[in-house]
């Protein structure tokens, strides 16, 4: 579950009457009515903060936070946003998410790439201009907030705002509570146009929490105080395609090569299909078990016409391999029984087929000795499984890198912006220094495929059983998995040494 907290009217000269009526939408909902039912789901009893009075609203921000025993997702009550918006910010696996617009700049395209603005070529400003009616007054870089001002507290070139929704996770509640009880205190320095969420993000970054950032990209949100702006929200939440986004975000972003181009392109809309006919991802998970338990029995015969039909079939397993967790996350049906089924017998087709491909290697009289490629290849598969397991639960053990602090009464980041140019330095000398420059070159699309590929993904693999058995032999087929799979074994094994490291 999620703690739902809802702001009323934000400070400054507007409040935000949520009585307005969406017209455009069935049902003429108000705004209020239609946020509350669209978070039903995710807390039926949502605390509603009235943030007129800063300090209060502050103080009982805190109490929320001191008493969640899960992730805090807090909203102003004047929202009209998408369900799939909410679903993922709410989702998040970052210790702490904003939704955030950047300003425009003439000289530097809004989605061009930017590097943190080193402190000697700006001097803090108090951000004056607005961006859909707030005060730009954030510094974000690519992946994260870097500082927050107000109307009292200068910050380095100001270039976003945030927009109104946060994700606060369960580990990050305490120190949102102290944040937004230090914050209180300090009431009175705030100006009368500082939104509360923008204030609440200033503490926590001065504090040390990574503050994620994300755009609305294909989806809608927007704060809304007049009769006028509701209708036109309204028309432009109508006219944009939520089932496409929500399906564009069922598909994994962080796919292989093979995947994202060869299964990717159309697995989705296989996943669209079978949700709409109400198939859980269970289900699909079995389709794709028939379908490689059938591959392996067409390798098991060993002639060429059934090598060839099993290559497809194999295929075919993975696609809807994907297809399951894209059905998953399409329908939002997720359960431990279906996670356990997926990676289980991921492994369980994997190794049901390299037996198939060693009896038809047998049956073809030509000898016994595939066997032993067969065990190597499922050995070095288990050893790299094992490897993933271990070291999946070490990392999350991990406490994340502290950031700098700075206090909240500091009157401009200067010395907060000293502190990451100092924490860029170290981090870019010996071990750290080799990760950042491998990340780095990731920018470059080449390198990026090649570190997807390198490692071997069960796209990659099942693409070479495919094609190798369809094309050649067995022979080949468990070659090919023993090399590739070695090289990608010494890769992973290399670059999570180093990450141990550091």
């Amino acid at each position: 579950m999620t703690r739902v907290v809802l702001l009323g009217s934000s400070p400054g000269p507007d409040t935000s009457p949520t009585g307005l009526r969406l017209a455009a939408l069935p049902g003429n909902p108000s705004v209020a009515e239609r946020l509350h039912g669209q978070l039903t789901s995710y807390d039926p009893r949502p605390a509603r903060i009235e943030t007129s009075d800063v300090a209060a609203a502050l103080r009982a921000l805190a109490d929320v936070a001191e008493s969640a025993t899960e992730s805090l997702f807090i909203i102003p009550e004047n929202s009209v946003v998408h369900d799939e918006l909410i679903y993922q910010i709410s989702k998040a696996k970052r210790g702490a998410l904003a939704l955030i617009a950047k300003e425009p700049r003439p000289d530097m395209p809004e989605e061009a790439p930017e590097d943190v603005v080193p402190i000697d070529e700006a001097e803090p400003e108090i951000g004056m201009s607005r961006l859909e009616g707030l005060p730009v007054r954030a510094r974000a870089g690519k992946s994260r907030i870097v500082s927050v001002g107000t109307a009292s507290h200068a910050v380095t070139r100001p270039n976003a705002v945030l927009l109104g929704p946060l994700h606060i996770s369960a580990r990050n509640a305490p120190t949102l509570a102290q944040t937004c009880r230090e914050l209180a205190a300090m009431a009175h320095t705030f100006g009368p146009d500082d939104d509360l969420v923008q204030i609440v993000a200033f503490g926590l970054v001065r504090n040390g929490v990574s503050l994620g950032v994300r755009g609305r990209r294909d989806l809608f949100y927007r704060r809304v105080t007049t009769q006028e702006e509701v209708n036109e929200a309204g028309a432009e939440m109508a006219g944009m395609d939520e089932d496409r986004a929500r399906l564009n975000n069922a598909v994994k972003g962080a796919d292989g090569f093979f995947t994202t181009y060869f299964v990717s392109t159309y697995s989705r809309f296989i996943a669209r299909w079978a949700a709409r006919r109400g198939l859980t991802p269970n289900q699909v998970t079995l389709i794709s078990i028939t379908l490689g338990v059938a591959a392996a029995a067409c390798f098991a015969t060993g002639s060429r016409p059934w090598m060839v039909a099993g290559g497809l079939l194999i295929y075919f397993a993975f696609v809807f391999d994907c297809v399951d967790g894209q059905v998953a996350r399409y329908a939002r049906k997720f359960g431990v029984l279906g996670a356990w089924l997926d990676a289980t017998f991921d492994r369980f087709k994997e190794y049901v087929v390299f037996a198939g491909l060693a009896i038809g290697w047998v049956v073809s009289g030509n000898g016994d000795d595939i066997w032993i490629l067969a065990l190597a290849a499922i050995g070095l598969q288990s050893v790299r499984h094992l490897l993933d397991f271990s070291f999946g639960i070490a990392n999350r053990r991990k406490p994340p890198s502290p950031l700098p602090t700075l206090p909240l009464d500091a009157p401009s980041d200067r010395d907060l912006r000293r502190a990451l140019e100092r924490r860029k330095v170290e981090r870019s000398h010996g071990v750290r220094g080799v990760l950042k420059m491998w990340t780095k070159a990731g920018r470059f699309r080449a390198v990026h495929w090649l570190r997807k590929m390198i490692v071997f993904p069960i796209g990659e693999r099942f693409a070479a059983i495919a094609i190798t058995a369809a094309l050649f032999d067995a022979r080949i087929t468990f070659l090919t998995l023993v090399i590739w799979g070695t090289v990608a074994a010494a890769y992973t094994l290399t670059g999570r040494l180093m990450r141990s490291l550091v």
